[in-house]
């Protein structure tokens, strides 16, 4: 079992120490996002799972580690915590960035439906890395 904590970078809320494991909590997000974790979305997510992770020995471990650990995230601090480590990962194109949003597409229609609410999850993680992407062409 991972044991997960918040590091503390100037106030922020980042509590992945890999863009891997952030893209990770990012598919389970995106999972959960209509309330609901269907079995269509667990196996589309293991799919990349493996790709994310090449070398792991036991995807399926992976990925439940990853629904428990998202399973204590406040809901009120998930925005900021996505925000927040888009910015602090300043390493990361945008085509990786635009790719995590791609693969959150599929996760969504996994189930053959997409509700509302994984629509909003959607459009707010595309409108997080488009600002994380102005910010870091500032700099």
């Amino acid at each position: 079992m991972f044991i997960f904590k918040a590091y503390s970078y100037s106030k922020t809320m980042v509590i992945h120490k890999t863009f891997a494991d952030f893209v990770l909590f990012l598919y389970v997000h995106m999972a959960f996002a209509d309330g609901e974790y269907h079995p269509s979305e667990e196996k589309e997510i293991l799919t990349k799972v493996k790709k994310l992770f090449p070398s792991e020995s036991d995807p399926k471990k992976r990925l439940d580690d990853a629904v428990a650990q998202y399973k204590t995230i406040k809901k009120e601090d998930l925005r900021t915590i996505i925000h927040d480590t888009f910015q602090h990962f300043t390493q990361v194109k945008f085509t990786q960035k635009y790719k995590v949003y791609t693969d959150m597409y599929d996760i969504v229609h996994a189930d053959g439906k997409v509700h509302e609410a994984e629509e909003r999850a959607l459009k707010e993680l595309k409108e997080i890395i488009d600002v994380s992407s102005e910010v870091s062409h500032k700099h």
